[in-house]
């Protein structure tokens, strides 16, 4: 009974983050932007410091009429959103927070790595599906151009990920947690650079934004939807950041490891999720986006070596320490 109260807690406080989490990272990318860039109209909404903008934003979305067009097929296109938002809900549940003062693991759902990344593979399938289904062929190119990215990136995301849980001896998410040590932290630094970057190509955002890249192809798989539906996409965009964030901190920066983790676990989880978050930002902020071909030459020539060079220097530490 205790285990099913467990999972029920957890679906709810999942659910709540999801609602809350992506919201603040947007309301977050506005003001960073607009302090970044000079941008005054963020600042003003509502009054201090621009605290309504965000409300403004989704009565603008909710306003707006929801429009199929003709020639597009309506049920895919329809379902197109939901199929980019959901993923990220599974994902979120399998992230661990914290340790559990019972069983000294995150979460009562013990997933492994590998199934949380191809889960979240499943999330790029929404932009797919809405590029085909629009019925536009800059919608068309811009759902080519994810899968290009999709599967370049996602081999060196892999790979880094592969490293974690060989150094660790577990596929398994908070097993990684338990076994982590700070001395990690100059040792994987390479496959956490690989890994988030790859992240961010496969979330689309800058400086990989080719397949949204407004000033050739509108907004790639997205041009077509209004509405609701649109914020749907803008949602799980801003749900991705927060799962890239929380599974770089997890695998990479050591989760909920700090000073009194046993107590204030998921201050440390948060923090450091809030802190890549912010990078994610900042780097929209400071770089111009890369060329189609530029975005292919970093995924096969500069992170699938280093990847592979990470592996290589794991197996040659476990080795050692064995």
């Amino acid at each position: 009974m205790m285990d099913v109260l467990d999972v029920v807690i957890r679906l709810a406080a999942v659910l709540l983050a999801l609602l809350v989490l992506p919201l603040l990272v947007g309301q977050t990318e506005h003001k960073v932007m607009a302090h970044m860039q000079g941008r005054v109209g963020p600042m003003y909404a509502g009054g201090f410091h621009g605290w309504a903008q965000l409300v403004a934003d989704g009565v603008k979305f909710a306003q707006k009429e929801d429009i199929v067009p003709s020639g597009a097929d309506r049920r895919i296109f329809q379902l197109a959103p939901a199929v980019a938002l959901l993923p990220y809900l599974v994902v979120l549940i399998a992230i661990p927070v914290a340790p559990s003062p019972t069983t000294g693991v995150g979460q009562v759902i013990d997933a492994g790595v590998f199934f949380v990344l191809a889960v979240l593979g499943v999330g790029v399938l929404g932009s797919l599906m809405g590029g085909w289904a629009s019925a536009n062929k800059f919608s068309l190119l811009g759902g080519l151009r994810t899968a290009a990215q999709l599967m370049a990136y996602e081999l060196p995301m892999l790979l880094a990920a592969a490293s974690v849980a060989m150094a660790a001896g577990t596929v398994s998410l908070p097993g990684i947690l338990d076994a982590w040590q700070w001395w990690w932290l100059p040792w994987q630094i390479t496959g956490g650079l690989v890994f988030f970057t790859a992240g961010l190509a496969e979330l689309q955002r800058p400086p990989f934004d080719a397949p949204v890249a407004d000033s050739e192809i509108i907004f790639g798989a997205y041009t077509e939807y209004t509405g609701l539906r649109f914020a749907l996409f803008l949602l799980a965009e801003y749900a991705g950041i927060v799962v890239l964030s929380a599974l770089t901190a997890v695998l990479f920066l050591g989760g909920w490891h700090g000073p009194f983790s046993d107590e204030l676990g998921w201050v440390w989880t948060l923090l450091k999720t809030a802190l890549l978050a912010f990078v994610v930002i900042w780097l929209r902020v400071s770089y111009p986006r890369l060329r189609e071909d530029q975005i292919q030459r970093v995924a096969w020539t500069v992170l699938v070596p280093l990847a592979l060079l990470q592996i290589a220097l794991t197996g040659v530490v476990k080795v050692v320490i064995q």
